[in-house]
């Protein structure tokens, strides 16, 4: 079987253990580990009847939902199959600049979509950990140049200040940020550029649904960015991209206070307890994340390390083979429930230490 480019894959995981997939604990896929929301649960169960018929292709409630939650306007906003399809029409948009920014190591989704349509791509390898951006990026830029930016930054974890980011907006032609895990930061820590969009024709914000809120089989995320860019990805896509179930979670979802702040209680605690565990382990070095993931450089293999958790443990973990600048000494976990992260700390330990 095929080693995947992507975390979360418990098929692939399972045959390596010899165990159901049921059995694995997955530390690969950087998910809510507290699952999916109640009311989301009970909204989806409700709205089953009302499969028999097709969703409205503008989404309005879903739309006039998601602009009250990030305070624009309805047309600024625009839900899609995960922010994966929203990604596809961003990097459409980027093949018309002369050349894309691209900072490494960086989300593989983002070769694919620029390569789709053969967009140029000028990649910016940083050591680790990640500096200020004007580290990183050249003063000097082409007048007709795109940035692909993830803030927070995925595999790192790196939190971008807003400040940091603001005068790129004048130097780039267009901006695209992925602001997929920003949720996981509570709103006084989150460096969101989303109400920047009115002012700046130029800027597009990515945000993803599916993470936070533990429902990545229903893929919803949604664009927020100028009306007229909107109205022409809308000619690129299908009618329904949105699901009706999907779009019922969404509204659900982001209305669940509850939900929220108990997650944000849950992780700030939860993150330093395994960093501090980690650091703890000799061989590794984790990297300080601002959300619910970690970047851990190993002294030893990792395809090894991973194999040896599987087949002993059953506990999954994201090798970094995918990332060229990271290779086999890198690994990303998710954080997960204490009780988890606790056997986590322990397997790890066991097999470094034989």
């Amino acid at each position: 079987m095929t080693r995947p480019n992507h975390g979360g894959n418990l098929t692939w995981a399972a045959n390596i253990a010899g165990c159901p997939t049921s059995s694995i604990i997955d530390f690969s896929a950087s998910i809510n580990p507290w699952g999916i929301p109640q009311t989301v649960v009970t909204a989806i169960e409700e709205d089953i009847p009302r499969l028999t018929a097709y969703p409205n292709p503008e989404y309005p409630r879903l739309r006039n939902c998601l602009a009250k939650d990030c305070n624009v306007g309805a047309d600024y906003v625009l839900p899609g199959n995960g922010s994966a399809e929203l990604l596809t029409w961003a990097a459409k948009d980027l093949l018309q600049q002369e050349e894309t920014y691209l900072i490494a190591p960086a989300f593989g989704d983002y070769y694919r979509a620029l390569r789709a349509f053969g967009a140029k791509i000028n990649v910016l390898t940083s050591k680790l950990p990640f500096g200020d951006l004007d580290t990183l990026i050249p003063d000097r830029l082409p007048c007709n140049s795109g940035l692909l930016l993830n803030n927070p930054h995925n595999p790192t974890g790196k939190l971008w200040q807003k400040a940091e980011i603001i005068p790129y907006l004048s130097k780039f032609a267009l901006v695209i940020i992925d602001e997929a895990f920003m949720d996981f930061l509570r709103p006084s820590q989150q460096q969101s550029l989303i109400d920047l969009v009115p002012d700046f024709p130029n800027l597009v914000i990515l945000r993803s649904l599916t993470k936070f809120y533990s429902i990545p089989g229903l893929r919803i995320g949604y664009a927020v960015t100028y009306p007229h860019r909107i109205q022409q990805w809308q000619q690129y896509r299908d009618p329904w991209s949105v699901n009706s179930l999907a779009a019922t979670a969404a509204i659900t979802a982001i209305k669940d206070r509850d939900f929220q702040q108990d997650t944000w209680n849950w992780l700030a605690t939860a993150r330093e307890s395994l960093f501090q565990g980690l650091k703890a382990i000799s061989g590794l070095q984790p990297l300080p994340g601002a959300v619910n993931f970690l970047l851990v450089r190993s002294e030893i293999s990792v395809t090894l390390l991973q194999e040896k958790l599987l087949q002993q443990y059953q506990i999954l973990i994201r090798d970094c083979l995918s990332f060229p600048e990271l290779g086999d000494r890198y690994f990303r976990i998710a954080v997960r429930t204490p009780q988890e992260n606790q056997l986590l700390l322990k397997a790890i330990e066991s097999v470094i230490n034989k």
